[in-house]
């Protein structure tokens, strides 16, 4: 008798979900996980604005009649309302939506591209995304956790906004609506950054089209506020910053308009991911136009400055409009403080004490200063981009030296801090009418405390590159010192930790010699230290 042998039949396997959403929640927490520093970075410096701003206004203007009498002198000024807007409201809450409104929402929209390039482009453009989505991740799981990561960043924004308004004594339901206007107004350009996302095939470009909307959109607002005293202009009403200050915090807020941001919100929520539905992983409906067939950059010098030449394009343009509004304003500083003697002390904090005029112009280029720091720690950070990506190796395997390579980044970066900073100077005095080299020689004795924040950014990247990121918690320090701290009357040792502290007040101030040799010996101390390190180490794999 044959002996049969029987097989079990086949057990069958559950069925996996590897729906279009798949792998959502893994990539939300990953998301999170990488942006645990610089998340909270972003949301309390915002957050701490509102709150020093409301500070500020309950100390200068501390009645009712000071009150009134800034909102008349302001809301009759066209320069102040294309900078600020109109004020709607002469109370606490109403003048700090003023101050912080637009600002707010614009930097709440650069948080949000930020957030979700990193984890859509940058994600793509490394290869990680094509590794990931070979797993068990859907279409759309990257694009939905990168949109969730920014919806999360600016929730937590706006319960900062109320928590710190309601500290100063300023809460209640407009408290509630600058929070969602700024909150609202970020999460819609995070949407933008998404859309953008899915046009270009590097992250860079995708981030400079969507900053390029939200200069348009403030720009736009801008225009419409120089022209009308009620923020009802067509051009306010094109722009979503103009939505977030027509929502009208504190001055019977207009609800509704929260609702069009929303409407706003899905439609580019559903064209992103339409798009992000029909093209590849790693492509993009822009695809990179091919090279000529003879390559015409044959050094590092060359290649340095066809990457970073559009930035320097952007920033030179840039100063040189803010230049000029700033300018305008300088005649009518006196009527910008009018008799309110704390308002005189601060600016005489930020720009010496050799007259208001003097003094305005002080800190105008002091302040031009302080953002071109941002500038060059973004430029000289390159070098940590193009390293990390990969796409430095290539560059070096060839007869290009490190040092030689570093030094293409490095004289964008110095030389172009010294251009922008020289083209705000001629902006400022271009607006003004007056002073030439006066001015000029005022914004560019700034370079000494750019150059060192500067330096400390090749230091970090040559020395521990996975540290070099912290050059823009340094240089945003510095910032707050010099924006914060007088309004707040910092004491001298708090202020002395910027570098900009130290540098005379110029123009009306005495030119002091020692200082500015000392900070610029420091800076080429520090990046020849930063040179040194990067020869001697590994490159980042």
């Amino acid at each position: 008798m044959t002996a049969v042998t029987t097989v079990p039949a086949a057990v069958p396997r559950p069925a996996l979900r590897h729906g279009p959403l798949a792998g959502t929640g893994t990539l939300l927490r990953l998301a999170l996980r990488r942006d645990r520093l610089m998340m909270p970075v972003w949301v309390l410096a915002l957050g701490a604005s509102f709150s020093s701003v409301a500070t500020s206004f309950s100390t200068l203007y501390g009645t009712a009649a000071q009150r009134a009498e800034l909102t008349a002198s302001m809301s009759g000024n066209s320069s102040i309302r294309a900078l600020y807007g109109p004020i709607f409201d002469d109370s606490l809450g109403g003048l700090v939506t003023w101050r912080m409104g637009g600002f707010g929402a614009a930097l709440a929209a650069v948080m949000s591209l930020i957030i979700v390039i990193r984890h859509t482009r940058e994600e793509e453009e490394t290869g990680r995304q094509e590794m990931l989505s070979s797993a068990m991740v859907g279409r759309r799981a990257p694009l939905t956790a990168a949109l969730l990561a920014a919806v999360i960043a600016n929730a937590a924004l706006a319960l900062v906004i109320v928590g710190a308004l309601a500290g100063a004594g300023a809460g209640g339901a407009g408290a509630l609506a600058l929070a969602l206007s700024v909150a609202g107004t970020g999460v819609l350009f995070a949407c933008t950054a998404g859309v953008a996302a899915q046009f270009t095939e590097s992250a860079r470009p995708a981030k400079g089209l969507t900053a390029a909307v939200i200069g348009a959109a403030f720009v736009l607002k801008a225009a419409g506020d120089s022209a009308t005293d009620d923020g009802s202009s067509v051009l306010t009403w094109l722009s979503p910053i103009g939505w977030a200050e027509n929502v009208r915090a504190y001055a019977d807020e207009r609800w509704w308009v929260l609702l069009v941001l929303a409407a706003a919100i899905g439609v580019q929520a559903a064209l992103a991911y339409t798009l992000a539905g029909r093209r590849d992983v790693g492509m993009s409906f822009l695809p990179t136009r091919p090279g000529p067939a003879t390559g015409r950059i044959s050094t590092a010098s060359g290649l340095a400055l066809r990457l970073q030449r559009g930035s320097l394009t952007g920033w030179t343009l840039s100063f040189a409009v803010v230049g000029v509004i700033f300018g305008g304003l300088t005649g009518g500083a006196a009527d910008l403080v009018g008799d309110n003697e704390r308002t005189r002390e601060i600016f005489e904090r930020m720009g010496g004490q050799s007259g208001l005029t003097d003094a305005f112009l002080a800190a105008m280029t002091g302040m031009l200063g302080m953002v071109a720091a941002l500038y060059i720690v973004s430029s000289v950070l390159r070098l940590h981009g193009e390293e990390t990506a990969q796409r430095a190796e290539p560059v070096l395997a060839g007869g290009v030296g490190r040092i030689a390579w570093a030094a293409g980044h490095l004289v964008i970066a110095f030389g172009g801090a010294a251009l922008i900073m020289a083209v705000g100077g001629l902006g400022l005095a271009v607006g003004y009418g007056h002073r030439l080299p006066d001015i000029l020689g005022a914004a560019l004795v700034q370079l000494p405390a750019i150059w060192l924040l500067g330096g400390l950014a090749v230091l970090l990247h040559g020395a521990a590159p996975k540290l070099a990121p912290a050059s823009w918690g340094v240089a945003g320090i510095c910032l707050a010192i010099g924006w914060i701290g007088p309004a707040v009357d910092l004491p001298r040792a708090a202020m002395n930790l910027s570098p900009f502290s130290h540098l005379p007040k110029l123009p009306g101030g005495e030119m002091a010699w020692a200082p500015v040799l000392l900070l610029t010996a420091t800076a080429a101390a520090v990046v020849a230290a930063g040179l040194a390190a990067l020869r001697r180490r590994d490159m980042v794999t």
